[in-house]
């Protein structure tokens, strides 16, 4: 769109899990070297692009070592790399994976005000056994400890997820667990699918879809509801709250306003005045709904 523009730093994924078909069609994860992410990310931004997103099926496991010195640049060290590019150009990053997103990667988000305060961490499950069936290499336990780490590292920073209800064996009671700990997370926004197999995946080779669909369907359902009110109770927390607004275009709604996005990737839509695309405003929020915030601009 001119604003916002997309870097992939790696390709491929090792992660198998057993409802994936990735890792069979983009091979073995491989790594950029992160001087050409970074040449890339300059050359981006002296062509008026005011946001770059860092792209990888598993962002986390970023890792390359310099041939020359034998030192190994991770992800973290990436991120403020290129957040060091300049400090007016934004950094999102996507995907990470609880396995793998360090407390470094916290702080380097923690220290530099041009990287995001938004993380996507896809759950998919919140039932330990479930997890293990889907081969996601941790547990819940293990998962409600990074969230506590993010919210103790970067209080303000807004949290997405994935959740699959209805996987193989699923039963009501770990289906509630999905539940409960999207109770205890709130997530700002999920992205929430039912189960459907996937030819040549380890699921479809070891487990039977035994869900009957109209069950997912009810459990989809419950998951959707509850999002829904998290995220407009999330969404209810920064009315009154002035945020810096990167405008992506004109509103689909209304051609008197514009929107674009704060830095917890929140869309947020205000009257168009005499801004235009690409430009930083800031804006009071004044309302919102469960997927948008509305507000006006504030003038210094």
């Amino acid at each position: 769109n001119g604003v916002s523009a997309f870097i992939s730093i790696m390709r491929g994924c090792d992660n198998m899990c057993s409802f994936c078909v990735v890792p069979f069609t983009r091979g073995r994860e491989r790594s950029r070297d992160p001087f050409s992410i970074l040449a890339e990310a300059k050359d981006l931004f002296d062509r008026g692009y005011k946001e770059v997103c860092l792209l990888g099926q598993n962002v986390d496991s970023y890792s390359w070592k310099n041939p020359e010195t034998n030192i190994n640049i991770n992800f973290a060290d990436l991120l403020s790399m290129v957040a060091e590019t300049d400090q007016s150009l934004r950094v999102r990053f996507s995907t990470s994976h609880p396995k793998d997103i360090t407390d470094q990667v916290l702080h380097a988000i923690k220290k530099h005000d041009n990287i995001c305060n938004y993380i996507h961490l896809p759950i998919q499950s919140g039932n330990s056994e479930v997890l293990e069936r889907m081969n996601r290499t941790y547990d819940r336990a293990w998962y409600m400890e990074r969230i506590k780490a993010i919210w103790s590292i970067i209080p303000d920073c807004a949290i997405s997820t994935d959740i699959i209800t209805g996987f193989c064996g699923e039963t009501e009671a770990q289906h509630k667990d999905t539940l409960s700990i999207m109770e205890y997370v709130k997530y700002d926004l999920a992205y929430m699918f039912k189960y459907s197999e996937r030819p040549g995946t380890l699921a479809e080779k070891k487990y039977a879809d035994d869900i009957p669909e109209q069950v997912k369907s009810k459990r989809l359902n419950e998951i959707i509801e509850k999002q829904q009110k998290h995220s407009e109770h999330r969404n209810k927390k920064h009315l009154n709250e002035v945020f810096l607004v990167l405008i992506e275009g004109v509103s689909k709604r209304s051609k008197e306003h514009l929107f674009g996005r704060n830095d917890q990737n929140k869309i947020v839509i205000f009257p168009k005045g005499k801004h235009k695309r690409g430009e930083y405003v800031n804006i009071l929020v004044n309302r919102c709904t469960s997927a948008t915030l509305f507000g006006d601009v504030v003038y210094n």
